[in-house]
């Protein structure tokens, strides 16, 4: 039966994150890459839209319509929602459900609780999966950035995710000391919320934060100070207005919650064994996760801990990749078998 599920069955990586959701097949590398959203119809329960086509619509579906997005801080927190969001990606990528069910192994934090566990187990389960496994963030991202975690050497991954930012020293394929923290892309979007209303006096939209922070966004001082504008409510007469918002602004905004996710680096730092943090030293940190693209923030890092940072080639797919690859690789099988939920 090994041998059949081997040759007919499909092996999936799911990074099932708050902000994206990434799909990993073997031999074909990342399949799908999208927003984790989803519309729903309020009479029927029915999914309407999922992902992009989803995401286009926050905050402009008429009455009887919502939009969502069924995670947070990188743990489920409408399980109906993200059950049916699963299982309309999986059957994008894989086809319909074939009569061998495919092995699926979801990222997941390192700090969720066995409920939270079950509950990504539950929603795969649903979404038509065979053998479920639920790999640590942490260890998928480091393997997808092509780290050699199964050496006898300390190596560490900073993985800043939507909703959540996963920090471990790996060696031997095993974690030694990690810090998950529930502060990532979502606490930085939040932050040029409130910076606007309380500098600017303007309201404006989840998705108009993001552009922000994708156009001015930055962890480092720059040369350069950038500027643009901002159209939102007025929250002094309830009217549209725009106003001009710079690079150095939008810095200022970011500050506190970087300072949280910088706060959570030099902890596990403090607390790996002298040995390992002497190969940290020398071979320096990996930044993973879609938050690693903020620009600076590798210097921001490195100039708080003195030591060498990173970013992996691709960041975004680190977990998804990761994920994936411990299908296949039988290096990894010993981290797999230990991530096998069936509780």
């Amino acid at each position: 039966m090994s041998f059949f599920k081997k040759v007919f069955s499909q092996q999936i990586g799911i990074d099932l994150g708050t902000a994206n959701t990434l799909i990993y097949l073997a031999d074909k590398g990342i399949v799908l890459r999208e927003p984790s959203v989803i519309v729903i119809d309020d009479e029927t329960k029915a999914p309407l839209y999922v992902g992009e086509e989803a995401r286009a619509m926050i905050g402009r579906t008429p009455a009887g319509v919502r939009t969502c997005r069924p995670l947070k801080h990188g743990v489920i927190a409408d399980f109906k929602s993200t059950h049916m969001m699963l299982e309309a990606f999986i059957q994008k990528v894989a086809g319909q459900k074939s009569f061998v069910k495919p092995d699926i192994a979801i990222g997941i934090p390192s700090g969720v609780t066995t409920v939270e566990k079950r509950a990504v187990r539950e929603a795969a389960f649903k979404a038509g999966a065979g053998q479920i496994f639920l790999p640590e963030e942490p260890m998928a991202a480091a393997i997808g950035a092509s780290l050699p975690v199964s050496e006898p050497t300390g190596l560490m991954i900073v993985d800043i995710g939507g909703g959540t930012t996963e920090v471990a020293v790996i060696s031997l394929c095993g974690i030694v000391v990690n810090q998950s923290i529930r502060v990532a892309g979502d606490e930085l979007n939040d932050a040029i919320v409130e910076y606007l209303k309380k500098v600017h006096s303007l309201a404006i939209g989840e998705r108009t934060a993001e552009e922000i922070k994708f156009r001015l966004g930055s962890a480092y001082t720059t040369h350069d100070n950038d500027k643009y504008e901002v159209k939102g409510l007025n929250l002094v007469n309830g009217l549209p207005r725009t106003a001009t918002i710079s690079r150095g602004e939008v810095r200022e905004a970011l500050a506190a919650p970087l300072k949280i996710i910088v706060g959570a680096v030099k902890r596990t730092l403090e607390m790996t064994p002298p040995e390992l943090a002497a190969d940290i030293y020398h071979r320096g940190i990996m930044l993973s996760g879609g938050g690693a693209l903020l620009r600076g923030l590798d210097e921001l890092i490195a100039n708080e801990t003195e030591v060498p940072v990173f970013v992996a080639e691709d960041p975004l797919s680190c977990v998804a990749v990761g994920s994936g690859i411990m299908l296949t690789d039988p290096k990894y099988s010993r981290v797999l078998e230990q991530s096998l939920y069936v509780g």
